[in-house]
């Protein structure tokens, strides 16, 4: 599927505002390396949490206060085996403390890895930080909600993103863009 048609799916399957947000690096670009852990302290890299054909990263504001990406998670569940047909995994990743997500993922039984940001570098790396919120906020150091498509070598193969935290794509939106990738 070319770019002008993939667009044109995506549009129909999300709010057309959702393609007028630009955060974090372009399509094409490599990511900057993961300076996340896994719930149990272990660093990861995107590599290692990719399957076959690449990595979706899901960048959350926090699972501990965030109803909304309380919300994202939960629906996400289901994501797995649509994504395993495809070749990907995911991962979210968000500035919580490991024991905040263990927290989380075990009264939820979220199926997926979630991966903790402390200090915010892998968000800052991105260039994803929320500067509605300053220093001594609770919320100092979450990004904008936002989705990357990952190649396993770590190239953005596409993104999704909404400036209002409040809105989040669907997993069909995601499935859209995974299927509208050239293979």
């Amino acid at each position: 599927m070319r770019l002008p048609a993939l667009v044109l799916a995506l549009t129909l399957l999300w709010p057309a505002a959702a393609m007028a947000f630009d955060v974090g690096p372009p399509v094409g670009a490599r990511v900057p390396a993961l300076s996340a852990t896994t719930p149990d302290g272990k660093a990861t890299t995107a590599r290692q949490l990719a399957g076959k054909n690449g990595l979706v990263l899901v960048f959350v504001r926090s699972a501990k206060w965030c109803p909304y990406c309380q919300a994202q998670m939960i629906q996400l569940k289901d994501a797995q085996g649509p994504l395993a047909q495809r070749g990907y995994r995911m991962a979210a990743l968000s500035y919580d403390a490991p024991d905040v997500l263990t927290r989380f993922a075990a009264q939820r039984e979220i199926p997926y890895a979630l991966l903790s940001d402390q200090g915010s570098k892998t968000i800052d790396a991105f260039k994803l930080r929320d500067p509605r919120y300053k220093p001594g906020s609770f919320a100092w150091g979450v990004p904008y909600a936002s989705i990357f498509v990952l190649s396993p070598q770590g190239v953005v193969k596409a993104k999704l993103a909404e400036e209002d935290y409040k809105k989040r794509p669907p997993l069909e939106a995601i499935l859209g863009a995974i299927d509208g990738l050239k293979r």
